[in-house]
């Protein structure tokens, strides 16, 4: 039984098909691209936090060290410095990372 217009259905059918799979595959294509980019952002998070944590408890650790060996004192201003160091770097992380995650 041949209907009137059967090819011109059947070659819209087809351009439907291809149109269907073409996006499909898009699709998944951009899933991964954007778990990839996921995988990145969160290694660069983590990076990151970790110099903001690190630089300031490095300086501070210093400018204790230097205290303790050029002022006679019963605190032990390294420890201070450590102490004092890891809060600010903390803090420093912490306000990074919130601004980071406002932009998502």
């Amino acid at each position: 039984m041949n209907q009137p217009g059967g090819k011109d259905r059947a070659k819209r059918d087809e351009s439907f098909r291809a149109d269907v799979v073409k996006k499909a595959e898009r699709k998944i294509k951009s899933r991964k691209e954007k778990e990839l980019k996921s995988v990145w952002f969160g290694l660069g998070t983590f990076g990151m936090v970790g110099w903001a944590v690190a630089v300031p408890t490095l300086i501070m650790t210093a400018i204790g060290i230097w205290l303790d060996t050029s002022a006679e004192s019963g605190i032990s201003w390294t420890l201070t410095g450590v102490f004092t160091g890891v809060i600010l770097g903390s803090l420093n992380a912490w306000y990074w990372v919130s601004k980071e995650s406002k932009h998502d």
